[in-house]
């Protein structure tokens, strides 16, 4: 069997290097592997630092991406260059943790979806703060989609390609993090099986965020509710 780790980039050159070598040594020996940078053109030259780096290595691909950028879009870009069986896709801010790999692999052969979970038991996150502002949100989005799901915005999944490539594509990547509940949600209309493992979800280690929890909070909300209400007409 082949993964792809798909990694949405966009100044990341202070973490691209450090991951995608720790990544390369969490992978299971029995596993081959692809690592796909997608990089949205990032002006700290991610791109160009990941392609010098791993000119010489063939499981490394760059991938500069110059139109319809974001992150949603990316990890699209990366599903659709991925030439493995399976797709693995995670931050590029250490965020999720690489120790988590050969965990989500495993289970992946019985589940069709396999996510690192914040908040199912034994799951954390090293920011507290922003731990506790995931948590209420997620009931919210609980109580909004009707779904069991405990980390509807988490990210650090795996899934068979085949699989992905059944769901509307169109109708889900697209925005920021809110791509994640809505990739669950049509999985789960289709009755694919969604296992939630714990996982520890670390502080960026290096650069900035991208992130504006207000806007963040806006853009998430309008998007499970359009979401709830397009299922309610389809039904």
């Amino acid at each position: 069997m082949k993964v792809s780790v798909i990694l949405p980039t966009y100044n990341e050159a202070a973490n691209i290097i450090k991951l995608t070598k720790r990544i390369i040594d969490k992978i299971p020996t029995e596993w081959d592997y692809e690592i796909l940078i997608m990089d949205d053109n990032s002006p700290d030259k991610t791109f160009q630092i990941a392609k010098e780096t791993f000119q010489n290595e063939q499981h490394v691909i760059p991938v500069l991406r110059t139109k319809d950028r974001g992150l949603a879009r990316a990890i699209r870009a990366g599903i659709e260059h991925a030439t493995g069986e399976q797709v693995l896709v995670m931050d590029t801010d250490f965020t999720h943790d690489p120790t988590e790999i050969p965990r989500l692999l495993h289970i992946s052969i019985i589940y069709d979806i396999v996510s690192g979970s914040r908040f199912c038991p034994g799951g954390n996150m090293q920011d507290t703060k922003h731990y506790l502002a995931s948590l209420t949100y997620n009931w919210l989005l609980r109580l909004v989609l009707r779904t069991q799901i405990q980390d509807n915005l988490g990210g650090f999944f795996t899934m068979r390609k085949d699989k992905l490539l059944q769901l509307p594509l169109d109708n889900i990547f697209y925005g920021y993090g809110d791509y994640f509940f809505r990739l669950l949600h049509y999985a789960q209309k289709i009755n694919m099986t969604v296992v939630e493992i714990p996982a520890q979800y670390h502080a960026r280690s290096e650069g900035k965020s991208k992130s504006n929890f207000t806007q963040l909070l806006f853009s998430y909300t309008m998007a499970a509710i359009k979401l709830k209400l397009k299922s309610k007409s389809e039904k």
